[in-house]
């Protein structure tokens, strides 16, 4: 299979975003926007789960 070899322009990539996404939302003004603070425990990790000695013996050590 080959590569097509024409492209689509600005505007019919905006076309296409636009049906496949929709209108998008209002831009956030920087006067409404406030600054987060963490309360939850991060969540781009799972919770340890065992003991370090059962880590340390996953991972090769002794």
């Amino acid at each position: 299979m080959s590569e097509p070899t024409e492209s689509f322009t600005d505007e019919e990539y905006a076309f296409l975003r636009h049906v496949r996404f929709g209108e998008l939302p209002p831009a956030v003004r920087p006067e409404d926007r406030v600054e987060l603070t963490e309360t939850e425990p991060r969540r781009d990790r799972p919770d340890p789960a065992g003991a370090q000695h059962d880590w340390d013996l996953r991972a090769g050590g002794a």
